[in-house]
This record gives C-alpha cells, structure tokens and sequence, in this order.
C-alpha cells in the first residue's frame, strides 16, 4: 500500500491497483505540484464540504466514474451536480464496500461549500474524520477537528496502522492538542497533515514529529507530493 501527500488534507492511497483520494484538494492547493487532469481516481472519500477539501472531486469522478463517498448531505450535492457514483454516510455509520471498510468518526469544525456558479454558501451537513481499512491496514484521517475527549475512543477496539492528523492550528487543533489526540488514539505511526498550505496555518512539522518521538510515538514529515509505504 503506497501513502502519497499531495499537501493540506489532500492523499492518495494506492492499494491493489485502486487509486483512494482523501479530499483531493489539488487545483488552487500552493503546495500541491501535480496536475487534477493527470491524476486517477476509483474512489474518492470526503471529510467534509469546504472548498479546499471537496476540491477536484467533481472531475475527477466524472472522468474516471469513480465512486464518492461522503457525509450525506454533500453526496447528496454532488450527486445533483452530475456524480455518478456517490455513498453518503452518517457519524459513527460504517459500511463494508467490496474494496475495504468505512467508518465515518466524529469531528468538530463547520462543513459549507461555496458553490462556484452560484457564489453561495451551502450547508453540507456534519464534517466527519474517517477509518478506512484495506486488507489489514487501517488508516485514520482525522480531517479537520479540533481536539475532542472521545477521540479516546477511536482506537478501542481496532489496531490503527496511521493516523493523519491536523497540527495547523486556527481552524484546527495545532500541535500540541494534536501531541494528546496522538497519545489517545494510540496509531502505530502518525503524518501531520493541513499545515502550511496557507499563512494562519503555519506550523513545524519536523519539531511535531519531534514531540512524538520524546513521547514514545512514531511520526513521519511527508513533503507535498513525498511517499511511504504502509
């Protein structure tokens, strides 16, 4: 299984010949090098409906009919805005696909798309972080929150493989609620995600991946576009 940052919240997970996107926020993304016309898709999942997250999953779905999968309301949206395949999904709802596993968590931010024919804000339901497993691996996007106690909860239950978690601070929880989210959910490795791409969100992901280490937690910085291996 390949991981592949593309910058902010966007990765790519090869597995079995399938391309994964979580929020493929390439097009307008400044850390992002790779084109969204280049890229492929068999499934995109969806944290939540802000721009910068939903991204480039309109064309990419249509252009290679991949299946989306996404908080209801907002697979509902692109459904309407010509998405083939869409599978909306509620809070603590996990669903068995013929790829892997599906289990949307809790997550504490806003979740709004603008839509760019419009110009308007639309509500796109509740934001979600989701635990996707594939083969043996599972993988935890945290997506956009902010610290919450029940991430405690997260990691009950299940061997968590990685865990990518936001360390920007402002519209998420910076490093050091992350450092706690990090001792709670008890991953094997962690990726610090949606840093950097814009100035309010200027962090050190070196120095976070640093904390880990002093707490006996295993992290890796992936630059915009870098590679690992699960």
């Amino acid at each position: 299984m390949k991981i592949t940052f593309h910058g902010h919240a966007a990765v790519e997970i090869v597995h079995q010949g399938l391309h994964f996107w979580i929020d493929p926020f390439l097009t307008g993304n400044p850390a992002a090098t790779v084109q969204a016309e280049d890229q492929k898709a068999d499934v995109i999942l969806l944290t939540h409906g802000h721009n910068d997250h939903v991204g480039d999953t309109i064309a990419l779905a249509q252009k290679y009919n991949a299946l989306v999968i996404a908080p209801y309301e907002l697979a509902l949206y692109l459904e309407g805005k010509g998405v083939a395949q869409t599978h909306g999904m509620g809070i603590g709802g996990a669903y068995d696909f013929p790829f892997g596993r599906v289990m949307y968590t809790n997550a504490i931010h806003g979740s709004s798309f603008v839509d760019p024919e419009t110009n308007q804000m639309i509500y796109m339901g509740q934001p979600g972080g989701i635990l996707l497993t594939l083969g043996d691996r599972t993988i935890y996007h945290a997506g956009d929150t902010s610290l919450f106690s029940d991430m405690k909860l997260i990691g009950i239950g299940q061997k968590i493989d990685l865990a990518l978690l936001p360390i920007g601070g402002n519209f998420t929880m910076g490093p050091e609620e992350a450092l706690l989210a990090a001792e709670w959910i008890r991953a094997d490795q962690y990726i610090p995600i949606h840093y950097n791409t814009f100035p309010p969100i200027k962090q050190d992901g070196k120095k976070f991946v640093r904390d880990l280490q002093e707490k006996g937690l295993s992290g890796v910085v992936l630059e915009p576009q870098e590679s690992m291996n699960l």
